[in-house]
């Protein structure tokens, strides 16, 4: 089993900046990708952005330029910084990742618990 615990959410005034967290723990032989997601009140959950083990990236074109994904692959970890906040950001932030147990497995999708970000106008 795999676990991922966000971090870093919170409060934040328009045109502020967070960094989220993610790390990852548990039996892992490899992360192949990690993305950040995000769901609004009464809105569909939505991708946000992506960072594979390679290190190529994409993102949501709300936030390009905006946000930049990292991931530190001794330590199981991506992040999030967020900068330029805007109220419409406001959401559940959740961590993802497809993570391969062992050598011989496809790999499966590991998903957080997810990190409250909340931006005031």
């Amino acid at each position: 089993q795999v676990q991922l615990v966000e971090s870093g959410g919170g409060l934040v005034h328009n045109g502020g900046s967070l960094r989220l967290s993610c790390a990852a723990s548990g039996s892992i032989f490899n992360i192949n990708a990690m993305a950040w997601y995000r769901q609004a009140p009464g809105q569909e959950r939505e991708s946000v952005a992506t960072i594979v083990s390679g290190g190529d990236t994409n993102y949501a074109t709300s936030v390009k330029g905006r946000f930049t994904i990292s991931r530190d692959n001794a330590k199981n970890t991506t992040y999030l910084l967020m900068n330029n906040l805007k109220p419409e950001d406001t959401a559940v932030y959740y961590c993802n990742a497809h993570v391969q147990e062992h050598r011989y497995s496809n790999g499966r999708i590991y998903w957080g618990q997810g990190t409250q970000v909340t931006v005031s106008s």
